[in-house]
């Protein structure tokens, strides 16, 4: 089963990271006020047993927080009480759920896998969405680097769509694709070119383009059919959307 994904135009980076403190509950709400209609952030397990799912990016605690150590070792208390910058809380991935439905926003929810811990983390991270994801209105784009984590997502819940994440592109990048059934390809936007964005087009599946915080680059990405930017600064993005045509929403099973 492949889903067809066709998402807004821009997308809030970690909610609005430019503006506000990264996979906080503070940057979903900025994106929101600058006009976001989906927003990106990562979910990842703490050291408890069973795990909790929060928000965060890094393997370690130190380059967002006033924290050390590995996340996945670090107990939720202990987490909790950090600061995630101005003050701000690491959230949980149930509190980050229920902030974009009360929001009204789409949302792209990356598996941020702890180091050798793929299964691990995506089990939890979806059994955290399936539980807590209100069944009307749109799904999750669930996303991640790892394999194994979105082969996790396609067994539990097949109907909800994939971004399949790449840095490297591998050789078989399009047999990945096909297999995941993903729904989108989520691609770095400096290590693509007119040429590759093109290839990545021919697979029936639109490309999103991370982190691009600059109007020229947006507007030469949209100009190869880049379906969607993932942006720090959804303000600075939004006018040169403008110049686009209108995107929406849609899944279906074909």
């Amino acid at each position: 089963m492949t889903l067809t994904f066709i998402p807004p135009l821009i997308i809030g980076h970690r909610g609005a990271a430019a503006h506000a403190p990264e996979n906080t509950l503070a940057g979903i709400r900025e994106a929101a006020r600058q006009g976001a209609k989906m927003v990106e952030f990562d979910a990842t397990i703490t050291g408890d047993t069973p795990p909790v799912t929060v928000l965060f990016h890094d393997d370690t605690l130190e380059r967002t927080t006033d924290g050390v150590g590995a996340v996945d070792q670090v107990p939720f208390e202990i987490l909790r009480g950090l600061d995630a910058g101005d003050g701000e809380r690491i959230p949980t991935l149930i509190e980050a759920i229920a902030l974009v439905q009360e929001l009204g926003l789409l949302a792209n929810v990356e598996i941020k896998v702890a180091p050798g811990r793929d299964v691990e983390t995506a089990e939890a991270v979806m059994a955290t969405l399936i539980a807590h994801w209100p069944e009307a209105g749109p799904p999750p784009l669930i996303s991640s680097f790892s394999i194994e984590a979105l082969e996790v997502a396609q067994a539990q819940r097949p109907d909800w769509p994939r971004g399949y994440l790449i840095w490297d592109k591998p050789e078989d990048w399009r047999a990945i694709a096909d297999r995941l059934a993903v729904a989108s390809i989520n691609v770095n936007a400096e290590r693509e070119t007119a040429e590759s964005l093109q290839a990545l087009q021919g697979s029936g599946r639109p490309v999103l383009a991370y982190t691009v915080n600059d109007p020229e680059r947006a507007r030469f990405l949209f100009d190869q059919g880049v379906a969607g930017l993932f942006t720090d600064t959804p303000q600075t993005l939004l006018p040169v959307a403008a110049d686009y045509p209108a995107a929406r929403v849609t899944l279906s099973n074909p």
